[in-house]
């Protein structure tokens, strides 16, 4: 060991912000195990290592004895005397048992401690910068893909994104650039896990607000999301400004900027609801495109019963439900669909 190693543990404290103290205590934490499986495991030793010259010594804690049985836990008390002159009978002295050749293996065990003590910083860094992150869209290239869980690089780490989290019917191929949402962050043993999303609701909610500035600016508020990844999602909006109109910001110009967002999708249908604080006028803007001809909403049984014009009712409900079904999910409501006839019908019965 030498100076040298001292002055590269400042260095790495400089740009690493590891204490050079915190990393001599591991170096000597590890000098004492790999001491005790190489030289004598029984002894009860303690590692110094010199903060200047970086110079390793090695203490075992021994009794004073007149009769040496163990000389791995005992000392002579002349020899003893030799080193502390007032030491009697019966007490513990600290005596150096550095071996030979331990520069050789403090030199290995020191570049091992380093390299470990670094791996752990940047695995903390990272984990730190992601955990921070979460919540937020990343933009990443897929590494490959492994029994359907896309591994993604992200620069300074790899994230995961599972199979649940991607949207249905999208090739994932290596080199490819892709936007995502990170939706957790975890420790473990082998360093951060970052997991992403495509069709996490928040997806589309982070999308929007990238896209338009008047959500960004807080002009415009999204105040509710239904998603089915990959076919349609409704979203429903609010302006905290009379002038501002909430679904037209939202389509933009010319519908440049749900276009840009649809794209990114890959085509996913996106209905923009206008958000009321009127439950029926509410319910009767989620069933979009549809026209309503009435909602009696209870309050009590948080449903509403829906009336639509014949020829609307399988818009109103949509291909395989999911029109109601996206509806209700943005409302928080049941909702029941009855076209006008069948309203009609039922009445006449009685």
């Amino acid at each position: 060991m030498s100076s040298e190693l001292i002055q590269a543990l400042g260095e790495i404290e400089k740009e690493r912000g590891i204490p050079k103290e915190v990393l001599v205590e591991a170096i000597e934490s590890a000098l004492r195990t790999a001491y005790k499986k190489n030289f004598g495991s029984l002894q009860n030793v303690t590692v110094q290592m010199d903060m200047e010259s970086g110079e390793v010594k090695v203490y075992a804690k021994k009794t004073v004895a007149e009769t040496v049985k163990d000389e791995r836990l005992e000392v002579r008390l002349a020899e003893a005397r030799e080193i502390y002159p007032e030491v009697e009978i019966g007490d513990e002295i600290d005596v150096e048992v550095t071996p030979a050749d331990f520069g050789r293996i403090a030199a290995q065990t020191a570049k091992q401690v380093v390299i470990q003590r670094l791996r752990e910083a940047e695995r903390s860094i990272v984990f730190n910068e992601f955990s921070n992150r979460a919540g937020e869209i990343v933009t990443g290239t897929v590494q490959r893909v492994e029994q359907k869980t896309v591994i993604i690089n992200l620069g300074r780490t790899e994230a995961l994104m599972g199979s649940q989290d991607q949207i249905p019917n999208e090739a994932y191929e290596p080199g490819q650039r892709i936007k995502a949402y990170i939706s957790e962050v975890k420790r473990s043993a082998k360093g951060p896990q970052i997991f992403l999303s495509r069709t996490h609701p928040n997806f589309l909610k982070r999308l929007f607000e990238l896209e338009v500035p008047e959500i960004y600016e807080g002009l415009v508020e999204i105040k509710s999301i239904a998603r089915e990844a990959g076919s349609r999602s409704k979203i429903s909006v609010y302006s905290r400004n009379e002038k501002v109109d909430p679904v037209g910001a939202c389509v933009g110009p010319k519908g440049l900027r749900v276009q840009n967002i649809v794209r990114e999708l890959n085509g996913e249908k996106i209905d923009i609801i206008k958000w009321s604080p009127d439950i029926e006028q509410y319910i009767a803007n989620a069933l979009s495109p549809s026209k309503v001809v009435s909602v009696e909403a209870s309050e009590s049984e948080k449903m509403a019963r829906v009336v639509v014009p014949d020829y609307q009712l399988s818009l109103a409900i949509g291909k395989e439900g999911q029109n109601a079904r996206l509806a209700a999910k943005l409302t928080g409501w049941k909702i029941d669909i009855k076209s006008e006839s069948q309203v009609e019908a039922v009445r006449g019965g009685i």
